[in-house]
């Protein structure tokens, strides 16, 4: 009896652990943990070298503890078969038929924004990026604007060490300009692609809300220009809105 109360108190602590990271909107220290579970500071280097081993936490350059990989695809996992996913692709499906062309839900992971939702519009012609789709932040609607959503100071740092590559002839890449841009997208809450991931390709962004949280997800859209152009597409912000309250409320069901 003894040894099971042990082994789950153990099972406990690590899944306490992960939660503390997977919430916390910086990285913690191995004396953060500790102190937040009340244990020996041995205790908590030798369950985060556990978790470390397993892929479910990892060290960023300065020491501190982030999610793993593992404990990404665990999210994703649920992200993608969960209760709600049905009720999330109804509202994606009625913003589609309205704008008439591809929308999603995406999120920001590292320095990528990742597809998590996509409904297609009903067209023939279609610029194929799934569920799971990894896409450059520096390049694309939604993560210019979850860029935006980060203290300016934080926004600023990111930006200046990261390694901006063109995609198109219209990818911004000097980096005072991108950050122009993200702070122009701060003002209007609505993030813009204008050819710069893919060519021929436009997109935008809207953020869904999250109470007094940071905002961690966007409704977006995108289609080719041969059948719409930016400014056609922003015409439907409106309801881009909409739907991002209605998935708000969804997100509050599903505990997020």
């Amino acid at each position: 009896m003894t040894t099971e109360k042990k082994k789950g108190s153990s099972v406990e602590r690590v899944l306490h652990i992960i939660e503390l990271v997977a919430n916390s909107q910086i990285p913690l220290s191995i004396a953060d943990l500790a102190q937040a579970l009340d244990i020996p500071l041995s205790s908590a280097h030798r369950l985060v070298g556990q978790l470390e081993s397993t892929g479910f936490l990892q060290f960023d350059i300065q020491g501190r503890i982030i999610c793993g990989q593992r404990t990404h695809s665990f999210a994703m996992n649920l992200w993608q078969t969960g209760h709600y996913k049905a009720e999330r692709l109804s509202v994606l499906q009625k913003l589609s038929d309205q704008i008439d062309e591809t929308v999603g839900i995406a999120i920001m992971q590292d320095l990528e924004v990742v597809y998590v939702d996509r409904v297609l519009s009903n067209w023939p012609l279609q610029i194929y990026l799934p569920a799971g789709t990894h896409v450059p932040i520096w390049a694309s609607a939604s993560g210019k604007l979850l860029l935006a959503q980060l203290p300016d100071n934080e926004c600023h740092r990111i930006i200046n060490r990261m390694t901006i590559h063109a995609l198109t002839k219209s990818t911004l890449v000097d980096k005072p300009i991108l950050l122009d841009k993200i702070d122009s997208i701060r003002h209007s809450q609505v993030g813009t692609d204008n050819e710069e991931f893919i060519p021929g390709m436009v997109a935008c962004a809207v953020p869904i809300p999250n109470g007094d949280n940071p905002v961690f997800a966007t409704v977006f859209t995108h289609g080719p220009t041969i059948r719409k152009s930016l400014d056609e597409l922003l015409s439907y912000v409106p309801q881009m809105q909409e739907a991002a309250l209605a998935l708000q409320q969804i997100f509050q069901r599903q505990g997020m």
